[in-house]
């Protein structure tokens, strides 16, 4: 098949290469225009448009789709399909009846569930012990065109939201190119959405982030998961910045972000249902540190109260 890419971040580029490696031709790759990163401030490709250009595929960055202009580079392009994976932007109405067999997208969770733009996070944060990938037809809603496959994928204890991310996506990668034979071939029919599952998801805010210490230590360990790499876990230690790296939900009791020094120079912080034993954490301006070392070489931390910024 003839296949326009569209995707951006480096967890969508295993899609491209899958597609690549079933033998499709890819048309040309868009990815979002790169990023102003360096002292420099130079602009820096996103992963999938490096992946690429090595490769020596013809790549677009347009500020836009719903432009005449994006519409009629497309058209020019006489792809089969268009493929999605994490692209970042919406495809317009006029785009979506341009190539024979529509627009596909890969979206990292078991539709309707979980619709819009932190599937992901959502499923580690309710503490799901399952989720999934779907290969789904683009329509004009957000995520909820008709499904042409399904693949489960169960959560793994411990796994953050940056691996679960990756893990689907290589899910989906696979079951892409499992669909696209029986898709072009009309073996394979899509079926619509059940709208009385559907839930919806909103972006993350840096915000999200902060830890409520009245919270459950299990929740809050859901939320050290899901928010890696970003926006981060963190609380504030006075006028500073903690980032929580990697903890556990356990038993224990003391006042709500309450800093504890356990046997063996472990850290455990108070919460509103058990205890939350830290194991990595990074205060703002330094690195990432083993619990350990960071009580070594911080005066006070242990019996601190935890709390929001002063």
């Amino acid at each position: 098949m003839k296949i326009v890419f569209m995707g951006t971040p480096d967890f969508a580029v295993p899609v491209l290469r899958r597609l690549v490696e079933a033998g499709h031709e890819i048309a040309a790759v868009y990815s979002r225009p790169g990023r102003m990163a360096g002292r420099g401030r130079r602009e820096r490709a996103s992963p999938v448009q490096r992946f690429a250009e090595d490769r020596g595929m013809e790549t677009r960055q347009p500020d836009s789709l719903g432009s005449e202009s994006a519409c009629a580079e497309l058209q020019d392009l006489s792809p089969d399909a268009v493929v999605t994976a994490a692209y970042g932007r919406f495809v317009p109405a006029a785009l979506l009846s341009i190539p024979p067999l529509g627009c596909l997208n890969v979206h990292p969770s078991l539709l309707p569930k979980y619709r819009g733009p932190s599937p992901v996070v959502s499923a580690i944060l309710n503490g799901d012990d399952v989720t999934g990938v779907t290969i789904m037809k683009l329509d004009e809603g957000m995520d909820s065109g008709p499904i042409l496959a399904q693949r489960e994928a169960p959560i793994q204890v411990g796994e953050t939201g940056m691996e679960l991310t990756h893990r689907l996506f290589d899910a989906g990668a696979a079951l892409l190119v499992e669909v696209l034979p029986g898709w072009a071939s009309g073996r394979i029919q899509a079926a619509a959405q059940d709208e009385r599952l559907a839930t919806t998801t909103t972006l993350v805010k840096k915000s999200d982030g902060e830890i409520d210490w009245s919270l459950r230590a299990e929740d809050i360990e859901r939320m050290v998961r899901a928010y890696r790499p970003w926006p981060g876990a963190f609380t504030h230690w006075g006028c500073k910045l903690v980032k929580i790296i990697a903890a556990r939900a356990l038993e224990g009791t003391a006042a709500h972000g309450e800093v504890v020094e356990l046997d063996g120079g472990r850290i455990g912080i108070g919460a509103g249902r058990g205890m939350l034993h830290v194991d990595s954490l990074q205060i703002e301006g330094g690195r990432e540190m083993g619990a350990r070392e960071f009580l070594r070489g911080r005066e006070g931390f242990a019996g601190a109260i935890l709390r929001g910024r002063e």
